[in-house]
């Protein structure tokens, strides 16, 4: 393993990893490649090809195998959510295609804190390498290990769990791309929060449910959603990040019927309540919603508004407060950054950022981010008579076809299909 890390070559570290005896009995690449969603010719290549160099890449393998900072090559960007302990010593059993947290193996003991543990472990994969190859993994945790636990008299915490989980299932199905399959998900956790002990999280999944009606193209359902979680949050301890987050959304939906005024005031009341305190333990619950989640949405706001500058600007910002393990989110500022800018008519440094996200997001299996380079292709094709846009366009079109792989590892779980952009 040290001459491994000491020539910097990721694959040969994975497969020292897999053939180390501590595991009784060496992995199997088909097991260790489907912890992070590829499959076992490509992990191959990975062991026995080049170097990787992609940092998102190599901050994944460094986080999935937890090799400590001082033996890495790179520094990997620091990131908030917890990381998912390998599961792979046992010899008596295969791991499931993305590892299980051993933390989530308490849940069905009805012992909440870990629980949780394991829903901020995979929402730290997510956020690296798309929900899409996730998705399978957590559907079939709640299924064979955790509904059967829900009629067994362990309390109210097993449902908490499993709405917690079954939310983000819903997210994964949404960012593959099957909005149907995630807006019966997102139904399903609000029925089991209602019988959880966790009242913010029966917000949170209030506020997941007007996301996707804004993704549905439904701003009136989503602030609906948005104000009943606003009052069912008033009722309760408070959550600063949780009222922003629906204050936003409330925005949101305010901005796609052109009303700036009241836009605005929103936008305004979440930046304040960020800046709030909690009078109660947060939600293990809840997924974060921060400065650089509000800076989206401004962003967002403001360019259904047609004010570009302030589109920019807060688009600009979510870069600046992304780290680079956080790729999803990432993609999604620099895309809705290449976007204005081409309404702006600045092309080359649209181009040059969207180039950007094409760079770094090679391995990330999230439908909504192939997307929304649909959409900015459609929208750069009448500029294809400008140099920069047509290389961009004929590199665009080699990279969605290259990507087309993602979409068969989930063939059998969720669908993709064309939707608006989010």
């Amino acid at each position: 393993m040290r001459s491994a890390l000491d020539q910097w070559h990721m694959g040969k570290v994975i497969a020292a990893y897999r053939a180390h005896p501590h595991h009784g009995r060496p992995l199997r690449q088909e097991t260790v490649a489907a912890w992070v969603g590829i499959t076992q010719p490509q992990l191959s290549r990975i062991e026995n090809g080049p170097p990787i160099t992609d940092l998102g890449r190599l901050t994944q393998w460094a986080r999935l195998l937890h090799i400590p900072a001082n033996r890495l090559w790179f520094q990997v960007p620091q990131q908030r959510a917890a990381r998912p302990p390998v599961h792979a010593s046992a010899p008596a059993a295969e791991p499931p295609p993305v590892p299980v947290p051993v933390s989530a193996r308490a849940t069905v003991s009805g012992q909440g804190e870990d629980a949780a543990a394991a829903v901020a472990a995979w929402r730290a994969v997510d956020a690296q390498i798309g929900g899409a190859h996730l998705y399978a993994t957590v559907t079939t945790y709640l299924r064979d290990h955790l509904s059967p636990r829900m009629f067994c008299g362990e309390g109210t915490q097993v449902f908490t769990a499993a709405a917690a989980l079954t939310e983000m299932a819903g997210w994964m199905a949404h960012d593959a791309g099957d909005d149907d399959r995630a807006g019966r998900h997102f139904a399903r956790a609000r029925d089991l929060s209602g019988v959880g002990d966790d009242p913010h999280l029966r917000v949170h999944v209030l506020a997941s449910l007007a996301h996707l009606a804004h993704h549905r193209a439904h701003p009136d359902d989503a602030i609906g959603y948005a104000a009943q979680g606003q009052r069912e949050l008033t009722a309760g301890p408070a959550h600063p990040e949780l009222a922003a987050r629906l204050w936003a959304l409330q925005a949101r939906g305010h901005a796609a019927a052109g009303r700036s005024r009241e836009t605005r005031a929103l936008l305004g009341r979440a930046e304040t309540a960020l800046q709030g305190s909690h009078s109660a333990a947060p939600s293990p619950w809840v997924s974060p919603f921060d400065a650089a989640s509000l800076a989206g949405d401004a962003a967002r706001c403001m360019r259904q508004l047609g004010d570009l500058l302030a589109a920019q600007r807060h688009a600009q910002r979510v870069l600046e407060l992304r780290p680079a393990g956080r790729t999803r989110s990432r993609a999604f500022g620099h895309l809705t950054l290449a976007g204005v800018l081409i309404e702006r008519g600045a092309l080359d440094q649209a181009c040059a950022v969207a180039t950007d996200v094409l760079h770094t997001t090679g391995s990330l299996g999230s439908y909504l981010v192939i997307q929304q380079l649909r959409d900015l292709r459609d929208q750069l094709q009448p500029h294809r008579a400008i140099a920069c846009a047509r290389g961009f366009l004929d590199h665009l079109a080699e990279a969605l076809r290259q990507r087309e792989w993602l979409y068969q590892l989930t063939t059998d779980t969720t669908q993709p299909r064309t939707s608006p952009t989010p």
